[in-house]
C-alpha cells in the first residue's frame, strides 16, 4: 500500500514537494497531524486548495483510494473541505459533523 504522501504526490498543486515546503515531509508526519491539520498547513503555506488532493489525503489516511469516495461520503468531504478552506470549522468540529452522518473520519493514530 502506498504511503499517504505517495498517494497524493501527482494530484495537482498538492504535491509531495508542496507538503514538504509546508513542513509535512514524511508519511509519519502526515499521520501524526491528521488530514485536516496537514491540509491547513498546506493552505497556510500559500498552496492553492484542491479538492481531489484533499480527498486523496483523507482517503489515504483511511487506507483507501480517493476515488473510492462516492455519494454522501463525497458530499460530506466536499463540505468539510469547503469549511476548512473558508476557516469556518475546526478539524474537531468537522469530524463531529461527519460522525453525526455516520461517515468515517480519519483520526490521529
Amino acid at each position: 500500500m502506498p504511503t499517504p504522501i505517495a498517494s497524493i504526490r501527482n494530484l495537482g498543486p498538492a504535491t509531495q514537494a508542496a507538503f514538504a515546503r509546508a513542513g509535512v515531509d514524511s508519511a509519519e508526519a502526515l499521520r501524526a497531524l491528521g488530514a485536516d491539520a496537514a491540509y491547513a498547513r498546506l493552505l497556510a503555506a500559500g498552496e492553492r486548495p484542491h479538492f481531489i488532493a484533499y480527498s486523496a489525503l483523507v482517503m489515504g489516511l483511511q487506507g483507501r483510494p480517493w476515488n473510492d469516495c462516492r455519494g454522501p461520503e463525497k458530499a460530506a468531504l466536499r463540505t468539510r473541505f469547503d469549511a476548512l478552506c473558508a476557516g469556518t470549522c475546526t478539524p474537531a468540529g468537522i469530524e463531529a459533523a461527519l460522525d453525526a452522518l455516520g461517515l468515517p473520519a480519519p483520526r490521529k493514530r
